[in-house]
């Protein structure tokens, strides 16, 4: 019997298979060991991504994303606000508040139950200077709160023994006050910090194509801030935005495979770090408005750069990729961004995205997920 693993994500990795019974990769790039350990499956499984399917051997891969409108009993948690005292170079402008809803629906549309069947779920938390979460309710109530490396916090479902024709829902609300911040770097000196400056996956600072185009960008820079605008408008004159459903890597971005959100964020990182500079990637939501770019989506990925004298500084290479709006997005936190997780490659999500699905087993119970977020912007008194 195989089990079945659904990733979710508009932003997912690949997935592949090296060998029958060995390991199990759910990236072009990454194997999932580095996530959960070895694994090894005997059985035949299928993966299915966006309608195509190929035989694998092991997992059973599904990624749906769609929306949904079930509710039922709520856990209510009061969050207690985080600071969101920004530096001294830096100046809130103002803040707007969101309720914001997730709802996913796990269909069991096969004939068995499932043995085991667990989901993680990324909870929206406190990230200051960025956003305070003012409340938060979850539903079902029964759940066990995980935490990863980054400090990412989830909730971990167990709908083991779901039944045939069922339908198990979750529907988490917030209210979220974020923060628009703008950033004054003028004076650029100072020292860095020495986290968030290795390479990563996804984030390949050390490749030698990425770390020759950092050294040629940075060539006649007088501060680190420079530098970095370098990376930003070299990303924002490029790359060509193209929509594709996958999060290559910042060295992808470099060829021909296309880039969206995740691959300019990711080599906007990728081109800090090669000169020393730290750099985060997070993953979140975009409200999207009349004045929003036409390409954008609600889920999104943007950095920040960490700049000598001014700490972690907000910027968005995507949405800031067109001339007139380079200014708007750099050194400038616009309110419409909702981190949900930082980090590239977060373990408990497994190469995914704001969720992961685990059932098994997989080749006598067939589980679809439906997800979907809702922002509302909560009017201020």
């Amino acid at each position: 019997m195989a089990p079945r693993q659904n990733l979710n994500g508009s932003k997912d990795g690949k997935t592949a298979s090296s060998a029958a019974e060995t390991w199990i990769y759910n990236s072009h790039l990454k194997p999932l060991q580095n996530a959960v350990g070895r694994v090894r499956f005997p059985r035949r499984a299928v993966l299915q991504k966006r309608g195509r399917i190929k035989t694998i051997s092991g997992w059973l891969i599904v990624l749906i994303l769609a929306f949904s409108s079930l509710g039922c009993q709520a856990k209510t948690e009061a969050v207690q606000p985080a600071s969101s005292t920004p530096g001294p170079r830096v100046t809130r402008l103002g803040r707007r508040e969101y309720a914001v809803r997730q709802q996913l629906s796990l269909v069991n549309d096969g004939q068995g139950r499932p043995v085991k069947q667990n989901i993680w779920v990324a909870l929206i938390r406190s990230f200051p200077p960025y956003q305070d979460v003012l409340s938060m309710q979850v539903s079902p109530k029964a759940y066990t709160p995980v935490v990863d490396e980054y400090g990412n916090q989830y909730a971990e479902f167990d709908f083991s023994g779901q039944p045939p024709g069922t339908t198990q829902t979750i529907q988490i609300d917030y209210r979220v006050a974020v923060n628009e911040l703008a950033y004054d770097l003028s004076a650029c000196q100072g020292s860095l910090i020495d986290a968030f400056t290795q390479p990563e996956f996804r984030i390949e600072s050390a490749n030698p194509q990425i770390v020759a185009l950092a050294k040629s960008l940075a060539k006649g820079k007088g501060t680190l801030c420079e530098q970095v605008r370098a990376f930003y408008d070299y990303i924002g004159n490029t790359l060509v935005y193209t929509p594709n459903d996958a999060n290559w890597g910042a060295q992808a971005a470099l060829g021909p495979m296309g880039s969206d959100c995740t691959e300019y964020a990711s080599l906007l990182a990728a081109l800090s770090r090669a000169r020393g500079i730290p750099a985060r990637y997070f993953e979140g939501l975009l409200y999207l408005d009349q004045w929003t770019n036409a390409d954008a989506k609600i889920e999104h990925a943007w950095p920040d750069v960490y700049l000598p004298g001014i700490g972690w500084t907000a910027m968005d290479p995507t949405l800031g990729r067109k001339p007139a709006a380079r200014d708007t997005y750099f050194a400038h936190y616009t309110p419409d961004h909702i981190i949900v997780t930082l980090g590239a490659s977060p373990s408990v999500l497994r190469g995914s995205s704001y969720w992961t699905h685990l059932y098994w087993p997989g080749n006598s119970t067939t589980i679809h997920v439906q997800a979907g977020w809702k922002i509302e912007p909560v009017p201020a008194n």
